[in-house]
């Protein structure tokens, strides 16, 4: 089988439309761009600094995020189409200038066709240096800045509404159970617990843990615990896929949502959360507050347009939530459904 032959039929290859490889010797560059539908504008999505065990990871990866990029950008009506960028590297001592700046070139080389920006592992002055090579980036420092409280912002407003929608009550007094502290996740924990949310978190490092017990009164739970916590509503906010068929199985809260990307480990899991009574909020339509706010320039939107479309986010979350009780339908196919619709140009 030769290389070509095995991306196409990776089982995450979804008709994308273009998935290129970047390598850079004198920086140690390993990138991958997967553009996955540019129906509705140039693909935009976040560049991800992980260090994948091996490329196939990496390129599964690349391949889900940027499908979902497609999702997301469409259901939050902002005119772009779907990418991502994967960097297969350690964003805690492998991350140089001279590699993001090979990253910025290997943007400039698709000629506008890839917007890259922020996501895990990355930072404004990450995409302060890619956009020393390329004009195509979203959220450097002397633009629309770090994402992470928009992301927050939205995921906040998704959370409100289920929580109404399920237990019939505001958030104050709810418990929140919030896998992965990072910026997203502790702005999300914050908001929370100004509503006056109870709160437990799993985070693996130490000051971050401990600033959540010391300021947000949180509880700590660990990593493998956390999903089992009884809490109301659980968010994972960390890298994704914590929602396998044995997570599911022994949850026993009555809300997912929350901030990571490719919460489902597998397709069938939205099924899962269905047939076990757990409303299931689509990760790419509740976090996209993030891609919002940071693609606006690109998307010709002002400010006031991109914060307007993040307070709307809840009224499609409304309009998936119908859909799929009126069809019995899992919320993620549901979500999905809708995205392609409005991805085809359809009356959605």
């Amino acid at each position: 089988m030769s290389h070509e032959t095995g991306v196409f039929s990776h089982p995450d290859h979804d008709g994308h439309e273009s998935v290129v490889f970047h390598a850079d010797p004198a920086s140690g560059l390993r990138a991958i761009i997967a553009i996955h539908d540019r129906a509705l504008g140039p693909a935009a999505g976040g560049c991800r600094i992980h260090p994948y065990p091996d490329g196939m990871t990496a390129l599964a990866d690349a391949l889900r995020l940027s499908r979902g990029m497609s999702y997301k950008n469409a259901l939050a009506g902002l005119p772009l189409g779907g990418g991502k960028a994967v960097i297969i590297a350690d964003p805690r001592t492998d991350k140089t200038e001279a590699k993001m700046r090979a990253f910025g070139r290997a943007v400039e080389g698709l000629a506008g066709r890839y917007v890259t920006g922020e996501d895990v592992g990355c930072a404004v002055a990450d995409m302060d240096a890619v956009k020393r090579e390329t004009a195509h980036v979203m959220g450097a420092s002397d633009a629309e800045g770090d994402p992470s409280t928009h992301t927050a912002r939205g995921v906040f407003l998704c959370m409100e509404r289920a929580v109404q929608a399920r237990l019939g009550r505001s958030l104050d007094g709810v418990h929140v159970a919030i896998k992965g502290a990072g910026n997203v996740g502790f702005a999300l924990a914050r908001m929370l617990h100004e509503r006056g949310t109870r709160l437990t978190v799993a985070e693996p490092r130490d000051d971050i843990r401990a600033r959540a017990v010391a300021e947000l009164g949180a509880a700590v739970a660990g990593p493998d615990d956390i999903v089992t916590a009884g809490a109301d509503v659980f968010a994972p906010c960390a890298l994704g896929g914590d929602l396998t068929a044995e997570a599911v199985a022994a949850m026993r809260c009555a809300i997912v949502c929350g901030a990571a990307n490719n919460q489902l480990a597998e397709p069938r899991v939205d099924g899962l959360l269905r047939d076990r009574g757990v409303l299931y909020c689509p990760d790419y339509l509740v976090n996209a507050g993030g891609i919002v706010a940071i693609g606006r320039t690109v998307a010709g939107w002002t400010e006031d347009q991109a914060l307007a479309a993040i307070e709307r986010l809840p009224e499609t979350l409304d309009r998936v939530l119908a859909d799929a009780a009126a069809s019995a339908a899992p919320t993620g196919q549901v979500a999905d459904a809708l995205a392609r619709a409005r991805m085809q140009g359809g009356a959605a």
